[in-house]
């Protein structure tokens, strides 16, 4: 349903997107990547707002820059928090479904306002609605046309966790439905609970695809860096390399920075460890875990 094949756009000597290519069908896909690296650009393109620099980018066959019938089976909600802020959730869901030639207008927003669980009877205008308000308002102009192609920009931040949970459970049965979902996220944890099938884009390349419990595998087969806050690290240290449950340790300023590709066994051992030496633990959290590090990686390996 989505093809891209060689795609790169560059703005100047600024390449946002380089040689990437995938093909996706329906259900839900996630896109991970950093802030930056490149997905709200790739987003832009599919959706016929701007044009590759080289290769080339299909929705359902065709080419979303040249053809307006296509770009009517697609449903976009963008990351930019751009809403018309004196108009209320209906008003402005109305806008897209006339903008999209939908009948009745007025019917059809009220309508898929309510599969986003807003009241479209509310007169307040969007302008005073929360962040998570406001997301589900550019989801319901995301859907009011019937896409057979949705593309939902970071559409979970600023969510509350009832609310999270609900649109994904929404994103799954739009999925199940037959619809091709491509949803971006940064959150790690967060793409988990979207599905299975992952695109890992960093630095403008793609620098993984596919399931995503392979992808955590293979991002947990590297050695792992955990840093120790406690009031006696030197004799800490030493009792974990005598347990054999790390592979290497730096001592410095009361904070053991160690090493370990055995994060569970690590796990096990360090509070009986510290206990059985009388020592304090103050802190105990990985230091290479962020989204920026797991990238670097993945793209390191290709």
């Amino acid at each position: 349903m989505v093809s891209v094949t060689n795609v790169t756009k560059a703005f100047g000597d600024v390449v946002a997107v380089s040689d990437v290519s995938f093909t996706v069908g329906p259900g839900i896909t996630a896109l991970l990547g950093p802030n930056g690296a490149g997905k709200s650009t790739l987003f832009r393109m599919l959706c016929g707002l701007a044009s590759p620099t080289r290769g080339t980018v299909r929705v359902l066959g065709r080419d979303a820059r040249t053809d307006t019938d296509v770009r009517g089976m697609i449903g976009l909600a963008p990351q930019q928090d751009a809403l018309f802020d004196r108009l209320d959730a209906r008003q402005f869901v109305e806008i897209a479904a006339t903008t999209h030639g939908v009948p009745d207008p007025s019917a059809a927003a009220a309508r898929v306002l309510d599969i986003v669980e807003l009241d479209p009877t509310d007169p307040k205008s969007v302008g005073a609605y929360s962040k998570g308000m406001r997301q589900r308002v550019k989801l319901a102009a995301a859907l009011v046309n019937d896409p057979t192609v949705l593309i939902l920009d970071e559409p979970l931040t600023g969510l509350d966790p009832v609310q999270r949970r609900r649109m994904i459970e929404l994103f799954n049965r739009l999925g199940d439905g037959g619809k091709c979902v491509l949803v971006s996220s940064h959150v790690l944890d967060e793409v988990a609970r979207l599905g299975s099938r992952v695109l890992v884009i960093a630095q403008g390349r793609l620098a993984a695809a596919g399931d995503y419990h392979a992808l955590r595998d293979q991002m947990d087969d590297r050695p792992h860096r955990i840093r120790v806050v406690t009031d006696e690290p030197r004799r800490l240290a030493a009792a974990l390399l005598q347990r054999e449950v790390i592979d290497g340790v730096h001592v410095a300023d009361g904070t053991v920075e160690l090493n370990t590709s055995d994060v569970d066994g690590f796990g096990r051992q360090i509070a009986p460890v510290a206990r059985e030496l009388g020592v304090r633990l103050r802190g105990v959290r990985p230091i290479d875990d962020d989204l920026e590090s797991v990238f670097r990686y993945l793209v390191e390996r290709r």
